[in-house]
């Protein structure tokens, strides 16, 4: 039998300096303590002054660390904001759209060369209740708030069910007569132009707003969705309807944008910028006391002084890390979608809000890191099961053996028959330091089921290589890599089908070509 102490006892009560009565040792501290942190020393229970600038710096640096990985989603969106007012322009009106599908040149986390894109930031603060006229046969799309939380679908995962409709957007300070959810929307009649019309409206609980639009490609070309949504989506601001401005479309493909979140102190005056321009009320109390803890508070000036900054800069680096950690090498099996496998999920635990056990477990954090640190956009429509409709996401950063890819070596990736895919699927390959697309000598480092013309095998399963030279044959299956590089890749599914869900259909890993 073990005389270890059991760590989780009470303390024994015994007779110490200075007390008239026996004490429990496990409240009184003595003058030394190791910790990870190095040796505390205190004067009878008073922190002596080193440990007091000690244990302040490590809770001003873990707090730091703390509001850096639960904001990702708020400096992701400014990056966007800032990217989209550069090639674009300030108007709801100016929409940057991937005219020739998105490219390695696109530094944005984990995009996507298979279908079409396009992009638009909402103000509300400048415009205020704005309407969106959604076409018909548009690919799924969304709208999130200044923080990426979901505020509702557009198209066959909206509420028009994809055959096009009017939405309104409501700012947080609405005050009128309609009373209209933060998430999903409310069907109601609004009038436009002096004219009634049914719309979905939404009240978000931030002024700026970020959407995404996808197009599916029709044989194989951008065209059709291109053209559909330069000539029917309009979006303007209610009180412009009657004379709403000309949209502008800017096309993205072949020009260079980055909208990756920095790892320095930058990142918090950016997002102290998020905080000022936003009402006080789109965070809740807890979250707002943490970011007023490090300094960045609504209505307060922004501290730059020297020891500010190194302690931002400090838990930048410790914050980035820790994203690396968690998305490289997820310690929860439930990131896992097989238990024999090395693919995860993007979204972990199937909550777009990342709610453990339906939220009795409360907010998922690691799930959460997960995803903001390597992807953008949230929305149920990558979550939930939605047979033939939505889409589904897995990483994978390892190959079978659990080593991590390398650059210099060839893999082989088999895609069984019948993947559940009612549109397409695809393979996009990864740089691990800028989760964006690697840059090789290919102009779309991936592979598609519907637009690479694929060799397929006998029996109806799909080999995929991996490495800095096409095998003899495999060029069209073939993505290269770069010798002194690593990579990950993310494979999609569009319109999945039960086989997927109920895992009756499974992803292979990825296997190391010998020779």
């Amino acid at each position: 039998m073990s005389d270890k102490r059991d760590p989780f006892a009470a303390g024994e009560w015994r007779q110490m300096p200075g007390y008239k009565t026996p004490m429990p040792e496990d409240v009184i501290v003595p003058d030394k303590v190791r910790t990870s942190l190095g040796k505390l020393k205190f004067d009878d229970g008073r922190p002596k002054s080193k440990t007091v600038r000690k244990l302040y710096n490590y809770l001003d640096t873990a707090r730091a660390v703390e509001a850096y990985l639960n904001n990702m989603g708020a400096v992701s969106t400014e990056m966007q904001r800032l990217v989209h007012d550069e090639l674009g322009g300030a108007g709801c009106q100016h929409v940057l759209v991937s005219e020739q599908l998105a490219d390695a040149r696109f530094i944005w986390l984990t995009g996507n060369t298979g279908t079409v894109y396009l992009f638009f930031m909402l103000d509300l603060k400048r415009d205020g209740p704005t309407v969106i006229e959604m076409p018909a046969k548009a690919g799924p799309g969304f709208l999130d708030d200044a923080w990426m939380r979901w505020v509702i679908d557009f198209g066959p995962t909206g509420p028009d069910r994809g055959q096009g409709g009017t939405y309104v957007i409501l700012p947080p300070d609405y005050e009128g007569d309609i009373d209209a959810p933060h998430q999903g929307g409310v069907k109601t009649t609004m009038e436009i132009a002096g004219e009634p019309r049914e719309v979905f409206v939404v009240k978000s609980r931030t002024y700026v707003n970020w959407s995404a639009l996808r197009g599916f490609l029709v044989d194989g070309k951008p065209d059709f969705s291109v053209n559909l949504f330069k000539q029917n989506l309009k979006i303007y601001p209610l009180k412009d309807a009657a004379n709403p401005p000309q949209m502008e479309f800017h096309n993205l493909s072949g020009r260079v944008s980055l909208t990756i979140f920095p790892r320095t102190a930058r990142y918090f005056k950016m997002l102290d910028d998020v905080v000022q321009r936003e009402p006080i009320e789109a965070l809740d109390p807890e979250s707002r006391g943490l970011l007023a803890a490090i300094g960045i508070e609504k209505g307060e000036s922004f501290p730059k002084d020297e020891r500010w900054v190194e302690i931002y800069e400090d838990a930048a680096n410790i914050a980035d890390g820790i994203g690396r950690t968690i998305l490289y090498a997820p310690r929860d099996k439930d990131a896992y979608i097989y238990p024999d496998r090395q693919w995860y999920w993007g979204f972990v635990g199937g909550s777009h809000e990342w709610l453990r056990d339906e939220g009795r477990g409360g907010v998922h954090l690691d799930a959460r890191i997960t995803f903001y640190y390597g992807a953008i956009a949230v929305t149920p429509a990558m979550v939930l099961k939605m047979i033939g409709l939505g889409s589904q996401y897995a990483f994978c950063a390892r190959d079978k053996d659990g080593a991590y890819f390398d650059g210099s070596k060839t893999y082989r990736l088999t895609i069984p028959p019948n993947a559940p895919a009612k549109d397409f699927w695809s393979v996009v390959v990864y740089d691990p330091q800028t989760r964006a697309m690697l840059q090789n000598d290919q102009r779309f480092p991936a592979l598609n089921s519907v637009r690479s013309g694929l060799r397929v095998n006998d029996d109806g399963s799909v080999d995929l290589y991996f490495g800095p030279e096409a095998p003899a044959g495999w060029e069209n299956n073939w993505v290269q890599t770069v010798p002194g590089k690593g990579w990950l890749v993310l494979f999609r599914i569009y319109g999945p089908l039960e086989p997927w869900f109920d895992k009756s259909w499974k992803l292979n890993d990825f296997e190391l070509v010998e020779g």
